[in-house]
């Protein structure tokens, strides 16, 4: 059924929202104020044609967008775009009844994202389709760094080798690091390896394992040099580390003494704040502990960085063991609820926190707000270009 709507307001996930019969009805890649031809089912509707264009609308810079899956604002001009990103923050902040607006916008795109994760399948080697589970066959990502310039090659490859899979791919200073991960239990390394010498990479693991590894993926943290376990997560572009890890420096003052790095990951928090005072850091995955603390023996001119495995989200740091006066965290998009509980009953001065969900965000800052803290220098960190997603950070003092 094809019909012909306005669009009244811009949904969450960047869908044009249109009020047809009394509820509504999400379209992708329709703006506020077009009048435009839908075809309905549900209450999803896929846009047919613009009749009426918006004031904001612009031609999107990739020609796969609008078919491909990985993003969804390219046709919306840079002032609208920043207001909706900067609204993906403060709404779900307004809802917890804290009224802070975002002071900044930092554009963290860099030279673009340096890890992606292509699927390899029958149809194609891409992003999924927009609301499907079939890919999007794609040339070429322009978001993507150039060093990621022959992803879709090396996905490819992979399918010949194995079928289908998902390939993980992050550029490193030393050459690409590649992961492949494949339901077929039958799968053999053999049938991969060659992938190493025909497109030079770094290393290559399947299913969790390595294959072969020419050299160590490195990435460069402050002035420590990082080598990458295998399936790490590292922050999606260059930029965005930097930024946030300058947000996260910037917001010592003179009296700290001791300082934390709660969820530290590889340490891109840990590493830079150890170059000014002695660091705890602490994270649940082990391999990314013993990297840290690897590139801490290696790296000249640190303070001492002690870091430990351990699970915050089951065992906390009590109050009692937060006996620090400055604790950043950077949780998953799960965020970090039973360790901000802990960090509201402390007696920690500056508390950083930094996170990748809104509304688990606002939920976090609203417990350390109803446990004395205030909350100050809001920023987002746009690393997750042309998406729905964006990165916040901010800080909170007693």
């Amino acid at each position: 059924m094809i019909i012909t709507a306005t669009i009244t307001s811009l949904g969450h996930k960047g869908e044009g929202v249109a009020e047809i019969e009394g509820r509504k009805v999400f379209v992708p890649f329709a703006l506020p104020g077009e009048r435009v031809e839908i075809e309905i089912d549900g209450d999803r509707g896929t846009l047919v044609g613009v009749i009426t264009p918006a004031e904001n609308r612009i031609e999107p810079f990739c020609p796969h967008f609008g078919a491909c899956g990985g993003c969804q604002l390219q046709h919306l001009d840079r002032p609208s775009y920043e207001a909706f990103k900067i609204g993906l923050i403060e709404t779900p902040l307004r809802f917890a009844n804290i009224e802070l607006p975002v002071s900044r916008f930092i554009d963290a795109a860099g030279d673009g994202r340096r890890r992606a994760t292509l699927h390899a399948r029958r149809e194609g080697v891409g992003y999924m389709r927009l609301r499907s589970h079939e890919v999007h066959d794609l040339d070429a990502c322009p978001i993507l760094v150039p060093g990621l310039a022959k992803a879709p090659d090396i996905a490819r490859a992979v399918f010949q080798a194995v079928g289908e899979a998902d390939v993980s791919i992050v550029a490193s200073l030393s050459g690409l690091d590649v992961a492949i991960r494949t339901e077929k239990k039958q799968a053999r390394h053999d049938r991969v390896a060659p992938l190493v010498a025909r497109f030079r990479l770094a290393r290559l693991a399947l299913n969790g394992e390595m294959v072969l590894q020419a050299q160590p993926p490195i990435i460069e943290m402050g002035r420590a040099r990082v080598e990458l376990p295998i399936g790490t997560f590292l922050q999606a572009t260059a930029a965005a580390e930097n930024h946030l890890a300058d947000y996260v420096v910037g917001a010592l003052d003179r009296k700290t003494k001791t300082v934390a790095d709660l969820f530290c990951g590889l340490g891109p928090f840990a590493l830079r704040l150890a170059e000014k005072h002695p660091v705890m850091a602490f994270d649940n995955d082990k391999p990314s502990i013993a990297a840290l603390d690897q590139a801490r023996r290696f790296t000249k001119g640190l303070r001492e960085i002690t870091a430990k495995s351990q699970d915050l989200f089951r065992d906390p740091l009590t109050q009692y063991e937060l006996n620090y006066d400055f604790v950043v965290l950077d949780p998953p998009r799960s965020g970090a609820e039973a360790q901000v509980h802990e960090l509201a009953k402390s007696k920690v001065k500056t508390v950083v926190m930094a996170a990748c969900d809104p509304r688990t965000f606002a939920r976090d800052a609203a417990i350390l707000i109803a446990g004395g803290y205030t909350m100050s220098d809001l920023v987002a960190v746009d690393q997750f270009t042309q998406s729905t997603h964006v990165e916040m950070a901010a800080t909170f003092r007693r």
